[in-house]
C-alpha cells in the first residue's frame, strides 16, 4: 500500500502547526503519490516515486523546521521501530532517540539550515531500537521553496554497520598484536579480546578459561560480562569427558557445541548452575598451541537455546587463534625467565639469583632484628656414584637430594643448587630460641641421610653440612656463603655426614 499522501506533509510556511497545514497538503501530497511516477517496462506500469523510495536500503527523510519527521521511507521507519512510516510524522529526534543525542542532532540540523550548509557524517554511531549499535553515512542538506527559502531539510544515510565493524575488528586485532608484542600483562590482553568479541555479537557472553600447570583443570582468564559468582564457581573445574562444554572441549582437544544446556547430557551435573544464572546454550573451542597442545579453552554463552552462526564461529576462530599466541608466549617468557634465575636440573634457584634472594632476606632480618641461618651443603662421595653407576644415576641422586630439601621449606626459606654437587639452604628465624632451627637442621641431615634407590639399586645418601648465622657470623651474602662453606669442610674433615658449625 502506499502511504504517500500522508507521509510527504511538508509545510509551505515554517511556523506553520503540522495539524493545520495537514489537511490543507492532503491533495498536494495525493497529487504527488500519483503524478510523480515512472513508467517501467512495455505494460505501462507506473510506480510512485514513494514506493520507489520505500524499495531502497538507505534511510531516506524529510524534517521541518523545527526537526519534525515530515516524511520517511519504511527503511528508516524500520530502523526505529516502527511498522509504518505514518508512525514517525510529527515526530522529532527528541522522542527516538537519549536527550543528549537528540540535542546534538537537534543542534547540528538548526545550524546546518540557518547556514544553508551540507553536513556529513561518515561514521555516526547509534542505538537501533533492538539496542544493536548501528553505524551510518549520514548527508544532510537544506530543503528550500520555489522562493529559494529554506523550509527544512533532507536526509540521506546508509547503513555501514558491517564495513564499521569490520574496521573496528581490524583495529582491535591490531591492538592485540601489539599489546602481545610488548608483553603486556596476559590477563589484560586476554580481556580486551574478550571484550573485542563481545562487541562484535549481540546477546553473548564470553569466557577464556586456561589450563593450569599440570593440565587437569581450568582456570578463569577473562569472563568480564559473565556473572562473578558463576565464573566463581567453575574457576578450577577438572577436565573431563562430561564436564560442560568447556571441561569437555579442552578434555577432546576439539569444538562443543551444546545448543541447549538444559537437555545435553555433557551439562547434566551443572545445568541447575546455568540455569540459575539464565544460561542457556554455550559453545566452547580449545585454544591451541601450534603443536596442537592445548592451553585453554574460549567460550561462547547465550540466554537463548541455539547454534552458533558464521559470524560467530569466524570470531571465535580468530579469537582462539590469538589467545594462544598470547598464552603461548607468555608460558615461554616464563620458562626462559626461569631458566635464567634456575638450575635446569634440580629446578632450585641457582647461584645467581639465591644471593639475590639472600641479600634480600638479609634485608628483612636488619629491619625485624632476627638471626638468619644458612647452611652450605655438600654431597658426600657424589663423584663415586657418578663414576661407578653413571651420570645419569649422578643427577637422579642430585634430584632427590634437591626435592628433599625443597619439602623442608616454609614461608621466608630459601633452597639453591650453587653448582655441581653443592647447595646451600637458609632457614628465617621465627623466634628468638635457636633450638628450633638447630631441630630443623638436624630433619635436614637426617632426610638426605636416608637412602635413594636409583634403577632398582640403593644408594647410600649422605652430605656434609656447615652453618653460619647472622649477623654473628657474617653481614652480606659473600661473607655468609665464605664462612658456612669452610664450616662445611670441616665437617668433610670430621669423616662427613655430619654438620659444624663455625
Amino acid at each position: 500500500m502506499n502511504d504517500g499522501g500522508t507521509r510527504l506533509r511538508m509545510p509551505e510556511e515554517p511556523g506553520e502547526p503540522l495539524s493545520e497545514r495537514a489537511r490543507r497538503l492532503l491533495a498536494v501530497a495525493e497529487a504527488f503519490a500519483t503524478a510523480n511516477v515512472l513508467a517501467i517496462g512495455d505494460a505501462g506500469v507506473a510506480l510512485p516515486f514513494v514506493d520507489i523510495l520505500d524499495a531502497l536500503p538507505d534511510f531516506i527523510y524529510v524534517k521541518d523546521r523545527q526537526g519534525r519527521f515530515v516524511y520517511a521511507n519504511e527503511a528508516t521507519a524500520n530502523a526505529h521501530g516502527f511498522q509504518r512510516a505514518a508512525e514517525m510524522l510529527g515526530l522529532t529526534d527528541f522522542e527516538l532517540y537519549p536527550m543528549a543525542r537528540a540535542m546534538e542532532f537537534h543542534a547540528a540540523e538548526q545550524q546546518l539550515m540557518a547556514a544553508d550548509e551540507t553536513l556529513t557524517v561518515v561514521a555516526e554511531q547509534l542505538a537501533a531500537a533492538d539496542g544493536r549499535l548501528l553505524w551510518r553515512h549520514t548527508t544532510k542538506a537544506p530543503l528550500k521553496n520555489a522562493g529559494r527559502e529554506v523550509i527544512g531539510l533532507v536526509g540521506l544515510a546508509r547503513d555501514v554497520t558491517d564495513r564499521a565493524r569490520e574496521h573496528l575488528l581490524l583495529q582491535g586485532q591490531a591492538r592485540l598484536l601489539e599489546m602481545i608484542a610488548r608483553s603486556e600483562p596476559l590477563p589484560g590482553i586476554l580481556d580486551a579480546l574478550v571484550r573485542l568479541v563481545e562487541a562484535e555479537l549481540d546477546g553473548i557472553s564470553c569466557s577464556i578459561l586456561l589450563l593450569d600447570h599440570d593440565d587437569r583443570r581450568l582456570r578463569t582468564g577473562a569472563a568480564p560480562s559473565l556473572p562473578a559468582a558463576y565464573s566463581q564457581l567453575i574457576d578450577g573445574i577438572s577436565i573431563g569427558p562430561g564436564v560442560g562444554s568447556c571441561g569437555t572441549a579442552a578434555w577432546r582437544g576439539e569444538p562443543v557445541v551444546v545448543s541447549d544446556i538444559m537437555s545435553d547430557p555433557l551439562w547434566a551435573d551443572y545445568r541447575g548452575l546455568a540455569a540459575e544464572y539464565g544460561l542457556r546454550s554455550c559453545w566452547s573451542t580449545p585454544i591451541m598451541t601450534a603443536g596442537r597442545h592445548v592451553l585453554g579453552t574460549f567460550a561462547l554463552y547465550s540466554g537463548e537455546a541455539r547454534s552458533p552462526g558464521k559470524r560467530e564461529t569466524d570470531l571465535v576462530a580468530m579469537a582462539t587463534h590469538l589467545a594462544g599466541i598470547a598464552v603461548e608466549r607468555q608460558r615461554t617468557e616464563e620458562r626462559i625467565r626461569f631458566m635464567a634465575h634456575h638450575d635446569p636440573l634440580t629446578g632450585l634457584p641457582n647461584r645467581s639469583f639465591f644471593e639475590e634472594r639472600l641479600a634480600d632476606a638479609l634485608d628483612g632480618a636488619r629491619a625485624g632484628d632476627c638471626p638468619l641461618s644458612l647452611s652450605f651443603i655438600d654431597v658426600d662421595n657424589f663423584k663415586v656414584v657418578n663414576d661407578t653407576l653413571g651420570h645419569r644415576a649422578g643427577d637422579t641422586l642430585l634430584k632427590e637430594l634437591a626435592a628433599r630439601m625443597d619439602a623442608s621449606l616454609r614461608a621466608g626459606d630459601i633452597a639453591a643448587r650453587l653448582g655441581g654437587d653443592e647447595f646451600a639452604v637458609v632457614f628465617a628465624h621465627r623466634s628468638g630460641d635457636d633450638r628450633e632451627v638447630d631441630a630443623r637442621l638436624g630433619n635436614l641431615h637426617a632426610a638426605m641421610s636416608e637412602p635413594v634407590w636409583i634403577g632398582g639399586e640403593m644408594i647410600a645418601a649422605s652430605c656434609s653440612m656447615g652453618v653460619a648465622v647472622f649477623p654473628v657470623n657474617g653481614d652480606t651474602p659473600e661473607q655468609l656463603l665464605s664462612t658456612a662453606d669452610a664450616a662445611m669442610y670441616r665437617a668433610k674433615q670430621s669423616g662427613r655426614n655430619n654438620v659444624q658449625r663455625v
